[in-house]
């Protein structure tokens, strides 16, 4: 992100654009849009040209996002939705059980087993009522991670941003390496040709 920034703010040298200290998520998408005056390429080649060059350790930055497409999967709306109708649940499952107290020795197994759910069930729904506000807590965080505003631009946004980013970053790698070999083996052929002559 920071050479992508510096990068960004090169370009934008003696424009308001060119001293930002930070950018939007989705300008990452973008980098497949600005091309060279060759149009060969891209703002995204450029920036693995660079990272190859000065920091080489970091073109394997996706391998350890490996989880994001699992993560692009998850939709925190209906995590909270499915978390709330479990808790609804069980304040049925307690009324109807003190409904039940009421009718005498007919209800009294009924009871006694629905007095053992609750007793199990009771602490897995504040667990995973638990749960549910910690992933919510860190989904938000990573948004404000990214310098976004979660209501603006939710986790599942995130998530997608960051998976179309990643596969923009290891296709444009790819075709670096593809043009750097054939550009050998051009130098090459050409070699042997001068051999000859």
């Amino acid at each position: 992100m920071q050479t992508i920034l510096s990068l960004g703010n090169a370009l934008n040298q003696g424009t308001t654009r060119g001293s930002a200290v930070g950018f939007r998520l989705d300008s990452l998408l973008k980098l497949t849009d600005t091309r060279a005056r060759n149009n060969k390429m891209t703002l995204m080649h450029f920036v693995c040209k660079v990272l190859e060059q000065k920091l080489p350790e970091l073109l394997d930055f996706p391998k350890e996002l490996m989880t994001l497409e699992a993560a692009t999967k998850v939709q925190l709306k209906c995590l909270v939705e499915e978390t709330l109708a479990f808790s609804k649940g069980m304040e049925k499952v307690v009324q109807e059980l003190s409904a039940s107290e009421n009718d005498g020795p007919v209800s009294e197994t009924f009871c006694k087993i629905v007095r053992e759910f609750l007793s199990f069930a009771e602490g897995e729904v504040k667990s995973l009522t638990l749960l549910q506000s910690y992933v919510v807590k860190n989904a938000d965080a990573l948004a404000h991670y990214f310098g976004e505003d979660p209501a603006r631009c939710p986790f599942e946004q995130v998530m997608s941003t960051l998976l179309s980013f990643t596969r923009m970053f290891v296709k444009a790698h790819e075709e670096n390496c593809k043009q750097l070999e054939l550009e050998m083996k051009k130098a090459k052929d050409a070699g042997k040709e001068k051999l000859k002559k």
